[in-house]
C-alpha cells in the first residue's frame, strides 16, 4: 500500500510497487494538469502547468528526465500527430492553435478564432502524407476582431492547411461555405459538417478527403439531431432522432462512402448524460465485428435486442436456463427475455454497466433483469462466454469487472458506498467465483485501474480508508496464483456462431479458449485461430438505399422512390452501378453464391436534355453587397453540364458563355458595381434540348420565410386573390410581418399583403412573389391552372391517416397519385387532379378538369363535366374503398417499416429557391400549388405513378 497525497504528483516503472515524486524533478510547487503519452513512442510524455511561469513539460524517456520551456500562452488542451512522434498541436485558452515540429521546444501559431476540440490531425487515409490538420475558425470582416460576436459567433468554416506553411494564401476550405459552430467531426476516413438551413439541419460528409455530399437519409424522415456512433470498416453507423422522437434515436447504416443510409433499427433509448451530451443504449462489442447490443423502446417498454450482422437481423437475449442458486427460471421468448444496462463509464477508473475486451471475444459482463421490460429495480451481473448467445447469472448486486489475462482471470468488486476488503476472482470465465481479501483494512474505493493491456495479471485499487485519511494505493498482483504458462494442450477450439449459425458476417471463425480446468497464465493475444470465408446467402445482403424489405423478404423500391434517379447524376459516356435492391454487408467476407445475383451493375449512362436547371449562390441566399463577389453554382437534375453548353446573364448587362463545365466547377462569380434588383438568367443547351432558370438578386432584418397563397384552379375572367405572408427575424426577436412584394404577371410592387387580378386566358400561369426586407430577399413562385370552367369535389378520409401525416408536401403529393390512381382505375376518367390540402385532418380536393381530344376538337362542356361528377360519385363507394386498400398498404406497408420518415432534403432548402415549381408551406383553405402538374401531366395523363405493392 502506497499513500500519495492530493498535492503531488508521483510515477511508478515497477507496476506501483515503487513510487517516485515528480515535484523534486519538475518543481516542488508545480502540479502536473494533465498527461499526454505520444501514439507512437510511449516513452514521450507532454503536458502544461501554471506555476510561477507558463510552461510546458516534456520527458522522452518515461519521466527519468523533463524538460520545461516557456510559453506566452496558456495550453488547453495538446495533440500528438498520429505518426510523427515530436508534431504536436496546442490549442490555447484564447482560442488560437499552434504548432510545433521540435516536441514543444518551439512553437508557431497558425491559426486564430478556434473552435474547441474541433481541430484533428489528416493523417490517415490518404492524406498521410501530406501532413495536414483540419480545423473551425470564426470568419472576421475587415475591421472586426473574432471576440466581436455582433456578426460571427455562430458562423463557421471547415479550413486546411500543411503544417509547414499555413499562411492565409495556403489555406483551403473542402467545404463551400459556412457550417454550424462546433459541427465538424473527423473520424477515420470520414469528415463530417452541419449545416443548418430554414431551421432545419442538414448533414454532409467527404469520405476519404474527397468533395462533400450530402446524407441521405430515406425521404420521409426528418431529421432534428444526429450522432455518429462508429466509422469502423469504412461504414458510417448513426444515430439519428427524427421528427416524431423526443427520448428515442433511429440507427441508420451506410454505404461505403457514407452517403446513403439505410434503417438499422428504429427508436433505440437515448438519454442525457451529466454534461448534457446525449448517451445512445448502443453497446459494440469489443472483438467481434458487427456485433450490437441495443435498448429498443416498444410500447413505451425498453427491450435489449442483439445483432451479428452490423444490423441487418436482430433478437432479443435468451435469459440463462436458471438463477444463481440453480433454480430454474421460466422464461420464454419473446414475452420474457434478459435485459442488460449499456452505459458505459465515462470514468476511466470506474467500470460501466457493460464490459468487454478484444483480447476475450468471446466474453461479456453486464448489469441487468429479467422479465418482460429493462428494469432499475432487481438487477443483478450476468456473464456470456459464448459470444452472447446464452447467459449465466454471477452476482445478485452491480459489481465492477476487470479482465485480467486475456479474460483468463476476471476479478469482480462489489458496487457500495461501504468500505470493503475483499473482491471475486474467476478463472473460468465466470462460471464460479472465489473471495480474496486486497487490504487488511477496509478500504472506501474510489476507482480500480487495470495495467495496460489484459495479458498482465496487475490492478491498481485506490482509495481511502476514512474520509479524512489520505489517499491510498493498492497494487494487487496475482502472478503467484499461476505456477506456469499455458502451452497448446491447455486450449481449445471454440467457433463463433448465432444460435447455431456459423456463418457471422460471411465468415466462419474459429478461436482458442483455455480449458475451464486448467489454470495457467496465457501471456499474449493470438487472435482467431481460423477464418473461412462461407457462401453468400440473402441474409448477407441488406436492402439498398430506397429499397424495403417486404413480407416475402424481397427488398422492393419504396413508394417514395424511383430507382431511376441515380442516372440522373450520371454523364453521357460515363457509367453508373444499377442497384438490384440489395447491398452486401458492408465488410461481410462472403464470396460466390448470390453475390453475383445481388450485386449492383455497372451500366452506360443515357444521354439526356437538361432538365431541372437551377440556379443558386454559393452561399445560398439571394442577397450580396455592391462590389463584393458574388459566386453562382448551377445544378442540373438531368443532363450533363459537362458536355453542354452553358450562357449566364447577370442582369446587369453583362454575360458570359462556357463551353464545358470545368469552367464552372468552383462556381461563377461576378462583381456587382450597382445596387438593385437583378435578373440573372441561366441557359444549359445540348443537341438533345435545353432548360434555362431565373434568379433575381438584390444587391443591397433578414428574412425567414416567404409563402404564396393562390387556389389550384380557377375560372377564366374571374378575380383572384393572391395573398403573401413574410416572417422576418430582426435579430433575436421575431416579427410577424406583411413586406413589399412584387408579382411578376406584369412586374408590380406594392405595399399590400394581397392583390386581386383575372386571366383571361385558358392554361398555365405561374406567380412569384418577392418579398424585400432590409439587405435580404426571398422569393416563392405558384403555378395556377385557368379554365373555362371545371368541377371540384371535398374528399375526406378516415381519421387513423391523420397518425402518419407529416404535413409536408411531398407526402401529400405521393398520397395524391395514390386517390388518383384508385379513381382513374375504377372510373376511367383520366381527365382529373387530385390534391390532398395542407392541415389536418387529412383532406383532399378532386378536380374534373376540362378535356379535348388531340386534333384540338370536341371540347367537353359543362354538361359533360357534370355527367362525369355524377359518374365519379356514382362509382365513389367502390373507388373509395380501392383507395383505403391502397393508403393502407402504402401506410402500413411504408410508414409502419422504421425508419421511413426522412427526407434529407427538406422544403426548407427550396423555400429560398428563386425559380422554384414546390412550394414548401400552405394553409387551407386555398389548395397549395406545389402538388401541382403541369398541363400535360393533367389532361394526357403523363403523371409518373410508383407501382403500389400488392
Amino acid at each position: 500500500i502506497q499513500k500519495a497525497l492530493e498535492s503531488h504528483s508521483a510515477m511508478s516503472t515497477d507496476y506501483g510497487t515503487t513510487y517516485e515524486k515528480l515535484n523534486d524533478k519538475v518543481g516542488l510547487k508545480t502540479i502536473l494538469s494533465y498527461l499526454y503519452v505520444c501514439p507512437t513512442n510511449k516513452r514521450k510524455v507532454a503536458s502544461h502547468l501554471s506555476d510561477i511561469h507558463i510552461s510546458f513539460i516534456r520527458t522522452s524517456d518515461e519521466g527519468a528526465t523533463y524538460q520545461k520551456y516557456r510559453l506566452n500562452f496558456y495550453i488547453h488542451s495538446l495533440l500528438f500527430h498520429p505518426k510523427q512522434e515530436d508534431w504536436i498541436l496546442a490549442y490555447s485558452q484564447d482560442q488560437k492553435l499552434f504548432s510545433s515540429v521540435e516536441f514543444g521546444r518551439r512553437w508557431l501559431l497558425l491559426h486564430e478564432g478556434v473552435a474547441p476540440n474541433r481541430f484533428y490531425w489528416l493523417g490517415n487515409g490518404t492524406d498521410a502524407s501530406e501532413n495536414k490538420f483540419v480545423t473551425v475558425g470564426r470568419i472576421c470582416a475587415q475591421g472586426l476582431k473574432c471576440f466581436d460576436f455582433v456578426f460571427f459567433l455562430s458562423d463557421a468554416q471547415y479550413i486546411t492547411c500543411k503544417m509547414q506553411n499555413c499562411s492565409e494564401a495556403t489555406r483551403s476550405k473542402p467545404f463551400p461555405g459556412y457550417i454550424d459552430h462546433n459541427s465538424l467531426i473527423v473520424q477515420d476516413d470520414y469528415v463530417f459538417v452541419q449545416l443548418t438551413s430554414g431551421g432545419r439541419p442538414h448533414y454532409y460528409v467527404s469520405y476519404r478527403r474527397n468533395a462533400f455530399a450530402q446524407m441521405k437519409l430515406p425521404k420521409y424522415s426528418l431529421p432534428k439531431d444526429m450522432h455518429v456512433i462508429s466509422t469502423d470498416e469504412n461504414q458510417v453507423f448513426a444515430a439519428v432522432q427524427e421528427w416524431n422522437q423526443n427520448d428515442t434515436y433511429n440507427l441508420y447504416i451506410s454505404d461505403t462512402r457514407g452517403v446513403y443510409f439505410t434503417l438499422a433499427l428504429e427508436n433505440v433509448k437515448s438519454s442525457q448524460g451529466l454534461e448534457g451530451n446525449v448517451m445512445i443504449d448502443l453497446y459494440e462489442v469489443a472483438g467481434i465485428k458487427g456485433m450490437f447490443l441495443a435498448n429498443k423502446k416498444i410500447d413505451n417498454q425498453v427491450k435489449t435486442f442483439i445483432t451479428y450482422n452490423k444490423g441487418r437481423d436482430w433478437s432479443l437475449l435468451q435469459a440463462p436456463d436458471t438463477d444463481l442458486r440453480g433454480n430454474p427460471v421460466h422464461c420464454l421468448l419473446p414475452y420474457c427475455s434478459l435485459h442488460l444496462h449499456l452505459k458505459v463509464s465515462e470514468n476511466p477508473y470506474t467500470s460501466g454497466n457493460i464490459a468487454s475486451r478484444d483480447t476475450a471475444p468471446s466474453i461479456i459482463v453486464a448489469s441487468g433483469n429479467i422479465g418482460t421490460e429493462l428494469s432499475d429495480d432487481d438487477i443483478s451481473m450476468f456473464v456470456s462466454s459464448d459470444a452472447g448467445n446464452t447467459w449465466r447469472q454471477i452476482f445478485e448486486e452491480e459489481h465492477s469487472v476487470l479482465y485480467l489475462d486475456q479474460g483468463g482471470v476476471l476479478v469482480a468488486m462489489k458496487h457500495t458506498s461501504l468500505p470493503i476488503r475483499h473482491l471475486w476472482l474467476s478463472f473460468d470465465e465466470g462460471r464460479s467465483w472465489s473471495k480474496y481479501s486486497f487490504t487488511s483494512l477496509p478500504l472506501f474505493v474510489d476507482g480500480v485501474l487495470g495495467e495496460p493491456g489484459e495479458e498482465t495479471l496487475i490492478m491498481t485499487v485506490f482509495g481511502h480508508f476514512s474520509h479524512r485519511s489520505e489517499w491510498q494505493l493498492v497494487k494487487v498482483d496475482y502472478k503467484s496464483i499461476f505456477d506456469r504458462r499455458c502451452a497448446e494442450e491447455d486450449y481449445r477450439p471454440w467457433q463463433l456462431h448465432s444460435q447455431g449459425e456459423a456463418c457471422i458476417m460471411g465468415a466462419k471463425r474459429i478461436y482458442r479458449k483455455r480449458k475451464s480446468e486448467k489454470k495457467c497464465m496465457q501471456g499474449k493475444y493470438a487472435g482467431a485461430m481460423t477464418s473461412e470465408p462461407c457462401v453468400c446467402t440473402e441474409a448477407d445482403f441488406d436492402c439498398d438505399y430506397g429499397y424495403e424489405r417486404h413480407s416475402n423478404g424481397q427488398c422492393l423500391p419504396a413508394f417514395w422512390y424511383n430507382p431511376s434517379s441515380l442516372s440522373k447524376d450520371c454523364s453521357l459516356g460515363q457509367s453508373y452501378l444499377n442497384s438490384t435492391g440489395y447491398r452486401k454487408v458492408v465488410s461481410n467476407n462472403c464470396t460466390d453464391g448470390v453475390r453475383e445475383r445481388y450485386t449492383a451493375k455497372p451500366q452506360q449512362c443515357p444521354g439526356k436534355a437538361p432538365q431541372g436547371l437551377r440556379i443558386i449562390t454559393s452561399d445560398g441566399k439571394l442577397t450580396a453587397e455592391q462590389g463584393h463577389n458574388v459566386t453562382f453554382l448551377l445544378q442540373l437534375e438531368e443532363g450533363d453540364l459537362q458536355r453542354s453548353l452553358i450562357q449566364v446573364d447577370f442582369g446587369d448587362g453583362i454575360a458570359v458563355s462556357y463551353a464545358n463545365l470545368s469552367s464552372t466547377e468552383d462556381g461563377i462569380k461576378h462583381v456587382y458595381q450597382n445596387v438593385g434588383i437583378f435578373r440573372v438568367t441561366a441557359l444549359v443547351e445540348n443537341s438533345l434540348g435545353s432548360d434555362n432558370a431565373v434568379l433575381y438578386l438584390h444587391v443591397t432584418c433578414p428574412l425567414e420565410h416567404v409563402h404564396l397563397s393562390l387556389p389550384f384552379v380557377t375560372t377564366k375572367n374571374k378575380e383572384v386573390n393572391a395573398t403573401s405572408n413574410a416572417f422576418l427575424l430582426f435579430l433575436a426577436d421575431q416579427i410577424n410581418l406583411i413586406s413589399p412584394f412584387l408579382v411578376y404577371l406584369q412586374p408590380l410592387i406594392t405595399l399590400e399583403g394581397s392583390i386581386t387580378f383575372t386571366f383571361s386566358v385558358e392554361g398555365m400561369n405561374t406567380i412569384t412573389v418577392q418579398v424585400s426586407a432590409g439587405n435580404t430577399i426571398l422569393q416563392d413562385t405558384k403555378t395556377i391552372a385557368v379554365y373555362e370552367q371545371f368541377q371540384s369535389l371535398r374528399l375526406s378520409f378516415s381519421p387513423n391517416l391523420d397518425d402518419y401525416n407529416p404535413d409536408i408536401p411531398e407526402w401529400r403529393r405521393d398520397i395524391s397519385r395514390v386517390v388518383k390512381k384508385a379513381l382513374v382505375e375504377v372510373s376511367n376518367v383520366k381527365h382529373i387532379l387530385v390534391a390532398v390540402l395542407p392541415g389536418l385532418p387529412t383532406s383532399a380536393e378532386l378536380f374534373i378538369l376540362p378535356y379535348q381530344d388531340t386534333t384540338g376538337e370536341n371540347k367537353r362542356t359543362a354538361g359533360d363535366l357534370e355527367q362525369v361528377l355524377c359518374l365519379l360519385l356514382g362509382v365513389c363507394v367502390y373507388a373509395f374503398v380501392c383507395v383505403c386498400v391502397y393508403i393502407c398498404i402504402y401506410i402500413y406497408i411504408y410508414m409502419k417499416i422504421p425508419g421511413l420518415n426522412i427526407y434529407a432534403q427538406m422544403q426548407n432548402e427550396k423555400d429560398q429557391e428563386m425559380v422554384s415549381p414546390v412550394s414548401q408551406r400552405e394553409s387551407i383553405p386555398n389548395v397549395p400549388q406545389s402538388e401541382l402538374m403541369s398541363p400535360e401531366q393533367l389532361v394526357d395523363e403523363k403523371l409518373e405513378v410508383q407501382p403500389i405493392g400488392k
